[in-house]
């Protein structure tokens, strides 16, 4: 049939997937995107990125409402905590977010289809939904995503052992909550958890945490965390379980001991793993790497031509707004224009308070690479706006080429570091000096004014330390 002749089908509604589908129209190409659920957005919009920081916000609000303000004169008495309020308010954030990507869908007039895809051929998608539905496409592009990482020792029973999914939308306040990896998801989960009451204890198999980030910001995050309550347990892993009475047993184990925790809830964010399951590519020829992604070439394609893949289901950190520029890049190629992703500036970010965000290279990428830097640090204590918000902890810390000062690496731990990042990024998508972010004026008193202070930093010229 007419209808069900595309240019392009897209497999999975997440950023990478919405994004890709909608640039592909503004090219003028004819699209549809296959999704398994009834809602847009993927796991990012409604049981990941979204939801988290809506609770990540909320639960900001109580603790600073709670224990906060009165450093700045203001007094609150009864201050009382409604759950399903602010689990309401969370869901209702995702639903408007899930509703814009339809709406943008209706507006570029790309074709949403409900169920799962499986790839007949490079130029058929067979859609299983309420009825079955085959889709002739010139070319296809997977962005199917990823799903939480299982432990063999932790099975999720979506009760008791939960993964990030059953995490953000608990019924209560777990008394103790056990959190298994201490990368950004079981942070920012157990930092919401900790906020609204839980006792909150850290497992981590490796002798840090956020092992991804820049080591010395990480030392100063934990210690940020433990004032905040959070307690860690670094070089533990995780044996066994069981389920007692009101929860879950885990015996831990630690430089040969093995002791016990007990908790209402356990969390398992070890990371995420491509979800490809039930597609068909294997089977259609399309190589995977032994880590379970599909590979690609410069332009996005597998190994079976006509089609294509991005995001987190291919090689690369699994970042929604890495799958955002996958995406476009991908499509934009296929229409012959001339694109790239720029992977050294794609920023990180973990949403705890403080947050910790990074883009570009560590002090440890750069030994590795035989790269000779200056560092500029500068602590947000010595930031006039800071001072203001009453949120000093932390810094910046800015790395570039000694020989060339091109800015490799920019590092922040403090208030809307988030936010602060942006900048760091386009300075090094512009390929631009330690001395052009210190020229650049920035408002006053600002948090941005530490990224300034830090780039003058690089040459041991720092103004206001």
């Amino acid at each position: 049939m007419a209808d069900d002749r595309f240019d392009l089908v897209v497999i999975g509604s997440g950023p990478g997937g919405y994004t890709a589908a909608i640039r592909a129209a503004q090219l003028g190409m004819r699209v549809a995107c296959v999704e398994r659920y009834d809602r847009l957005g993927g796991t990012c919009l409604n049981v990941g990125c979204i939801p988290s920081k809506a609770l990540l916000d909320s639960s900001e609000r109580y603790e600073e409402t709670r224990h906060g303000l009165g450093v700045h004169g203001i007094a609150v008495e009864k201050v009382a905590l409604d759950l399903g309020a602010m689990m309401a308010r969370k869901d209702k954030v995702v639903r408007g977010l899930t509703q814009g990507v339809a709406s943008l869908f209706k507006k570029n007039k790309i074709e949403r289809v409900v169920g799962s895809a499986r790839l007949a051929s490079a130029q058929r998608v067979v859609v299983s939904g309420a009825a079955e539905r085959t889709l002739e496409t010139a070319r296809v592009l997977i962005a199917t995503g990823s799903k939480p990482s299982s432990l063999p020792t932790l099975p999720f029973d979506g009760e008791r052992i939960v993964s990030s999914t059953e995490a953000l939308a608990l019924p209560a306040v777990p008394e103790r909550l056990l959190v298994v990896g201490a990368g950004a998801v079981g942070l920012e989960i157990g930092s919401v958890w900790a906020r609204l009451g839980a006792q909150v204890t850290v497992v981590e198999f490796l002798d840090r945490i956020v092992p991804l980030m820049d080591r010395g910001m990480g030392r100063q995050l934990q210690a940020a965390l433990k004032k905040q309550g959070m307690t860690f347990r670094l070089e533990t892993s995780a044996a066994r379980a069981e389920r007692t009475e009101h929860g879950v047993r885990v015996t831990l184990e630690s430089k040969g001991e093995s002791f016990t925790e007990d908790a209402a809830v356990v969390l398992v964010a070890i990371g995420r793993c491509p979800y490809a399951e039930g597609l068909g590519a294997r089977e259609l020829g399309v190589a995977f790497d032994d880590r379970g992604r599909i590979l690609v070439g410069e332009h996005f394609e597998t190994s079976v031509a006509g089609v294509f893949a991005i995001g987190d289901v291919v090689p690369g950190p699994m970042l929604a707004h890495k799958a955002e520029e996958e995406g476009v890049v991908a499509v934009e190629r296929m229409a012959g224009q001339a694109s790239h992703v720029n992977y050294d500036a794609i920023p990180n970010v973990v949403y705890t308070w403080p947050e910790l965000a990074s883009v570009g290279l560590s002090e440890e990428d750069a030994a590795q690479r035989g790269l000779a830097i200056n560092v500029g640090s500068f602590p947000f204590m010595a930031n006039a706006r800071a001072k203001c918000l009453g949120a000093t902890e932390g810094g910046v810390k800015m790395l570039a080429d000694a020989r060339t000062d091109r800015i490799l690496g920019v590092h922040v731990l403090g208030p809307r570091a988030s936010d602060l990042i942006a900048e760091a990024a386009l300075a090094i998508e512009y390929g631009a000096s330690a001395e052009d972010v210190a020229r650049t004026p920035h408002a006053h008193p600002t948090l941005p004014e530490a990224l300034k202070e830090a780039a003058l930093a690089v040459a041991k010229r720092s103004i206001n330390i």
